[in-house]
């Protein structure tokens, strides 16, 4: 174990532990004995998996390691095999996973073979005398094979699929922990065995980071079901991770090795802080499935009342991961905004350009996700219920609780001790990068963060945490003194209807119609409308639907899927069961090897 290990070992009991105590509340009710004990031995398998990935030091090794963690996913998506999403969900899964297998026997070959050994010392050897081209080629093979597992845009296809259909255990787990797996690899075998080169890289990392940052928030935005929203933050988050690693490789090539450290913190930090956040909004989405039975937002409503814990969780998840002061989420993108001023500062003007706009999308990404989560907190908790299984919702069970009270109170340390984290991630990024780090200090005392020494430019977590508190113990005095003494109660005024009800509410759709009109370009929404009429000017109903186009399933996979029938068909005619013609399909072959043999 090298610090490296050491630190995704530690994310990968961090979110897997509260997540297995959350799973015996989760599962209870919900199946059989013996499915339970399966599902129990299923998630330890899973985590034992993970845990051989970060730890393996030899390429056979890994890929066997890799193979196991992405089968027993693959049977824990499909868990629920009643269901026939869930089958679905795991054929497309399991398809894109080992497409991205496919690419890293290949990388792993190349390398092996200038190797001639498996073991990752012999291999980094080994990979410091490889020709540039080859070198290239492997780098493009292992993103694709990563990028896969990591759901990076357009490799995403089976993230919104897979993690809605899994248990919301496993899904916190998949989300918080397992695609993490795809960043270690991108670090492992790019950064530390390869070696970063090229600056295109880097160029190339950031491109697709951003690409993934807009494509997630943005089909997240008109998503109303729960879980497949978190999937599609997923999408996004991973982008926001590789923007940190793709700066440090950027900055690496330019041997800006100060800026390269302090990217790739901003990259780690959110990296664990994005387990903590999303793990904890999986499980309070699981919760609320729990309780009502349904994952869709526009029949849900009103459930701060009778589930306040998880809507107190929920909504402290949102914060985070909208990247507001002073949890996890704001600093780590807030490290991550700095890396790409600074960085401004010290490049050409066409890297002032790519630096500036990186960083504009990046504001414009966590504006959206705010707006994201507004809505999701909102249409769910607020006003009143929807439909009958919100107005019957219960809280759920101790153990679920108390798993989803532990990832929330990580939101907080993880925000307000941030010096304490930075300074140990300091050191693991020095060790990925191959610097010393001995005089870059990036906090002062524990309590105040610095990106740069000498600049102007600091932040106190700690001290905005204590702002907060104390601006709210003093809203709070001023209203119970003051704010009960001309109080007068009356009914929402409805335009003139009397006795609103849910039906006059705010809907998830609604919300988001500005935003789908805004990326119109992108979305290519088209409505569905349907009247039935008693007569011709008396309409007895109207229904109304409103959908997004599914641009890179219908442009780009859906293309793939007609090549690959029509090859089918072709091939189906190559085999019409007659013997002698295989037998004349082996004579040719003979004839083409004797060829080859001659000339070569």
């Amino acid at each position: 174990m090298d610090p490296l290990s050491l630190f995704f070992l530690s994310v990968i009991f961090l979110i897997s532990f509260p997540s297995a105590v959350y799973s015996f509340g989760y599962l209870k009710n919900e199946a059989s004995g013996k499915k339970q004990a399966l599902a129990l031995s299923l998630l330890v398998l899973f985590v034992a998996a993970m845990v051989w990935v970060v730890a393996a030091r030899n390429l056979v090794v890994f890929l066997v390691a890799w193979e196991i963690m992405s089968l027993v996913s693959y049977f824990l998506v499909v868990f629920d095999s009643t269901q026939e999403k869930s089958v679905q969900a795991g054929t497309i899964y399991i398809v894109m996973t080992h497409l991205g297998t496919a690419f890293l026997v290949i990388a792993f070959l190349i390398m092996s073979k200038y190797a001639h050994a498996f073991d990752f010392a012999s291999v980094k050897a080994a990979c410091a005398l490889m020709p540039e081209k080859t070198k290239n080629f492997v780098f493009i093979c292992l993103f694709i094979g990563f990028g896969t597992k990591a759901g990076l845009v357009p490799l995403h296809i089976w993230l919104p699929f897979a993690h809605p259909q899994a248990p919301s255990h496993i899904s916190a787990i998949m989300s918080g922990v397992m695609i993490k797996t795809a960043i270690y690899g991108i670090i492992r075998f790019v950064i530390m065995l390869l070696g970063v080169d090229s600056i295109w890289w880097g160029v190339w990392v950031l491109v697709f980071a951003l690409i993934s940052c807009l494509v997630g928030v943005v089909y997240a935005l008109m998503e109303h079901d729960i879980k497949r929203l978190l999937a599609f933050h997923s999408v996004e988050n991973i982008g926001i991770i590789l923007l940190g690693v793709g700066l440090a490789m950027f900055f690496l090539s330019l041997h800006l090795y100060y800026l390269a450290v302090l990217s790739m913190i901003a990259g780690l930090y959110h990296l664990v802080n994005h387990a903590i956040f999303k793990g904890l909004l999986f499980l309070c989405s699981g919760s609320v499935y729990k309780a009502t039975g349904t994952r869709d937002m526009e029949k849900l409503g009103g459930l701060i009342k009778n589930m306040p814990v998880t809507a107190a969780c929920f909504l402290l998840g949102a914060m985070a991961i909208s990247a507001l002061p002073p949890l996890n989420g704001f600093v780590s993108e807030w490290l991550t905004l700095q890396a790409f001023f600074l960085g401004a500062g010290n490049v050409g003007s066409a890297g002032k350009l790519f630096l500036g706009v990186g960083a504009g999308l990046l504001a414009l990404t966590s504006g959206l996700a705010a707006a994201c989560f507004v809505k999701a907190f909102g249409i769910i908790f607020l006003a009143k219920p929807r439909s009958r299984q919100a107005q019957n919702a219960f809280e759920v069970s101790f153990s679920m609780k108390l798993a989803q009270v532990f990832l929330s109170l990580l939101t907080v340390v993880f925000g307000v001790a941030s010096g304490v984290v930075i300074k140990l991630l300091a050191g693991i990024c020095a060790f990925v990068l191959e610097v010393d780090a001995t005089q870059m200090n990036f906090s002062l005392n524990n309590f105040v963060l610095s990106p740069q020494p000498g600049n102007a430019l600091y932040l106190s977590p700690p001290l905005l945490a204590l702002l907060i508190v104390v601006f709210g113990v003093f809203a709070f005095l001023a209203y119970t003194f003051f704010g009960n003494r001309k109080v007068r109660v009356f009914e929402t005024w409805g335009c003139g209807y009397y006795k609103l009800d849910s039906r006059n509410e705010y809907t998830a759709t609604a919300f988001s119609k500005a935003f789908r009109i805004a990326f119109s370009f992108f979305l290519l929404p088209y409505r569905k409308t349907q009247k039935i009429r008693e007569s011709f000017y008396h309409v007895k109903s109207f229904s109304y639907e409103t959908h997004t186009t599914p641009v890179f399933r219908k442009y780009f996979y859906d293309q793939i899927l007609k090549i690959v029938f029509r090859s089918a068909k072709f091939g189906r005619r190559m085999q019409p069961g007659s013997i002698h013609l295989y037998l004349g399909y082996i004579f040719l072959t003979l004839l083409l090897l004797l060829v080859f043999m001659h000339k070569f």
